[in-house]
């Protein structure tokens, strides 16, 4: 029987093999073992936006602001999104790794859009124990992309249009929230430049030792992620991380580097990665938001802390740092 998943394993040990005379760099990973709690990341009601009364509109808009602003993370119920489609797409995932890594890998299937490990680490503690398709909405309803994978396309088409109104919609809120229409992200956002990213974390015989995904922020406005009852997310909080655990029928929404970025800080890209596990497999689905990549990020008000740049620019700059030192320096690069 063909091997599904991909090798992982050899891919590491290679690291260890090639830096083992190396000063290790830390890039922000601590062990497992350093993490202090498990934490209720705040949770909003979304049902409060759809209420007749202003006042419950409000404390909910309230809600969403506060815990972008002092977390940079938060969960959410009642957010419209089914949850037989959320287990359906969960089942259509799993179906789809569960292919031979071979085929996954030469196929070409969801747009040649296949990864795994970290193609550009040049240390262990940049190596991400996991594989990953990464779909750009506008090829989410290409019947080409899916092969034999008929019911994917089905659910992967109806949770892309799902997840992409609520995060229209929290941005609205967001924005908002600082004094301008609703619509100012609807007017740079480009589904050529949205997408999808369905995540699996294949078991780690050395949880400890290496991330299901390294840590790092989000190149986006706003990602929302759906994670199975597994858990392995974590965030930074202060200097601590803290595990996030997961509530039934919820969704994580967090904080993208341009949002912070057009709050003038206001708003908190947190740094965040995915653990292994060692008796447990992992799934997740994540959308994120996004502009189309010649829009400038702007800012919400003048003067802005970061110089005026574009997403393609920012973009360029992310794959740069990536490809020269294995992980992504983010912000700083465009701070005034």
């Amino acid at each position: 029987m063909m091997n599904s998943n991909p090798p992982l394993f050899q891919q590491y040990e290679l690291l260890l093999q090639s830096t083992a005379h190396l000063q290790p760099l830390h890039n922000g990973y601590q062990p497992t073992s350093s993490v202090l709690e498990e934490c209720q990341l705040p949770l909003v009601d979304l049902k409060g936006l759809e209420s007749g009364k202003e006042k419950e509109r409000m404390a909910c808009s309230r809600e969403i602001f506060e815990a972008s602003a002092e977390w940079g993370f938060f969960q959410v119920i009642n957010h419209g999104i089914r949850s037989e489609l959320l287990s359906r797409m969960s089942k259509e995932q799993m179906k789809l790794f569960a292919v031979p890594f071979e085929n996954k890998s030469t196929s070409g299937i969801l747009d040649n859009s296949y990864r795994w490990g970290a193609a550009t680490a040049t240390q262990p503690n940049q190596f991400s124990w996991s594989e990953a398709f990464h779909i750009p909405l506008t090829k989410v309803s290409e019947a080409d992309c899916y092969g034999d994978f008929i019911h994917l396309r089905e659910v992967m088409e109806e949770l892309a249009t799902a997840m992409s109104k609520l995060a229209r919609s929290l941005a609205g809120v967001l924005v908002e929230s600082l004094g301008h229409r609703k619509e100012v992200f609807e007017d740079m956002c480009d589904e050529s430049t949205c997408f999808l990213r369905l995540n699996h974390y294949p078991i780690c015989p050395f949880p400890g030792e290496v991330t299901g995904l390294v840590p790092h922020t989000d190149s986006d406005y706003l990602t929302i992620l759906h994670q199975d009852a597994g858990g392995g997310l974590e965030l930074m909080k202060g200097s601590q991380w803290v595990a996030v655990k997961p509530i039934p029928e919820a969704l994580v929404v967090n904080i993208g580097d341009l949002l912070q970025a057009w709050s003038n800080d206001t708003y908190k890209s947190v740094k965040h990665r995915v653990v292994t596990n060692s008796v447990r497999e992992r799934y997740s689905t994540a959308y994120f938001l996004c502009p189309s990549n010649h829009s400038g990020i702007g800012s919400c008000r003048q003067p802005s802390p970061y110089r005026h740049f574009t997403f393609g620019e920012y973009r360029k700059q992310v794959r740069d740092d990536v490809e020269k030192t294995g992980y992504k320096v983010g912000l700083s690069r465009f701070r005034l």
